[in-house]
């Protein structure tokens, strides 16, 4: 039988798939038909086994005679690739919501802005509050919310033995630029080496579109920061991530980041040159490059201290006049 390439059928197979997974032995054509039309496929019995046959020819299903059909190890390797497809898709577009919800107004400097947020355990709150304050002192912006367990409206719940901390997500630069007319594209988080507090190259990327991880969780879970090294030396590795504008508004861009830095959004922002790479990072023909600081490198230092922090980056939309500066 050829096999059609129809996105539609695919998807339909996929779900097939489900369906018998879920039911857990052998499953006939009309108990499938009924679980479709529940999940809004409208496909009858004999559609049905036209797609079963499909899956049979592929391996990814067995028959059992009128018992129905079981599904295959290969058919359950099919779904979690379809999972990781539906994942990458679904972070994508939580970043493009959140980027659409920001309004922070660079004038008044009022508006919603993008936050990850953190959880820590109660009893290093105090030493967790002490890292922020060495952070600001040496001048690394920390504005912070302190989230207490039970608080209605929290994005992410909190446990009783825990305090969440809300940090300005540096994906907030992206939702200004675009309020600007200035199309952007968030391309990848990485680790950025400083040397005699220069920014020198990327060490490590994670392309965006590439996993179902925010990058950023990634690389704080490798425990690989250096971002108290770099405060007190000048030397070491933090988070960053890199994102691109037409050429043609390189000079805007650049005169807006300025603004977005003196206003807290984020500490450090580097913009490369037309048609070239940023910091190693490449950037596509006819775009400007541009590096900006991450929110969470304020957590990577409390991390750093062996305390240990549970992040979700990009977690809610947040009223700017919720945070303070510690």
């Amino acid at each position: 039988m050829t096999v059609p390439d129809d996105p539609q059928i695919q998807r339909k197979l996929i779900e097939i798939l489900r369906v018998i997974n879920e039911r857990g032995g052998a499953v006939g054509a009309r108990v499938i038909s009924d679980s479709l039309k529940e999940r809004g496929y409208s496909l009858g019995e004999r559609g049905v086994r036209y797609h079963l046959r499909i899956l049979d020819e592929r391996g990814l299903t067995e028959g059992h005679g009128y018992a129905g059909r079981t599904i295959t190890e290969r058919g359950r390797r099919e779904i979690e690739e379809a999972l990781v497809h539906d994942r990458i898709g679904f972070m994508h577009a939580r970043i493009e919501e959140m980027i659409y919800q920001t309004d922070f107004d660079l004038i008044s400097k009022s508006g919603t802005v993008i936050a990850n947020i953190t959880l820590i355990k109660k009893k290093d709150f105090d030493d967790a509050l002490g890292i922020l304050r060495y952070l600001a002192e040496h001048g690394m912006d920390c504005r912070i919310k302190i989230i207490e367990d039970g608080a209605t409206g929290s994005a992410i719940a909190i446990p009783e033995d825990c305090i969440g901390i809300a940090t300005i997500c540096s994906i907030t630069c992206d939702g200004i630029l675009l309020k600007h007319g200035i199309p952007v594209n968030i391309n990848y988080g990485g680790m950025l080496r400083f040397d005699k507090n220069q920014a020198l190259r990327y060490t490590d990327l994670i392309a965006y579109a590439g996993t179902t991880i925010d990058p950023m969780k990634i690389f704080i879970s490798w425990k690989a920061t250096s971002v108290l090294d770099i405060v007190e030396t000048g030397d070491g590795l933090l988070l960053a991530n890199v994102r691109e504008v037409p050429d043609l508004a390189r000079d805007e861009a650049s005169k807006i980041l300025d603004q977005v830095v003196a206003a807290g959004i984020t500490d450090y922002v580097n913009i490369g040159d037309p048609h070239s790479p940023v910091l190693g990072a490449p950037v596509d023909a006819g775009m400007t490059g541009i590096s900006v600081s991450a929110g969470l490198n304020v957590i990577a230092a409390i991390q750093e201290v062996r305390i240990a922090v549970a992040v979700e980056p990009v977690a809610a939309v947040m009223d700017y006049s919720e945070f303070e500066t510690v």
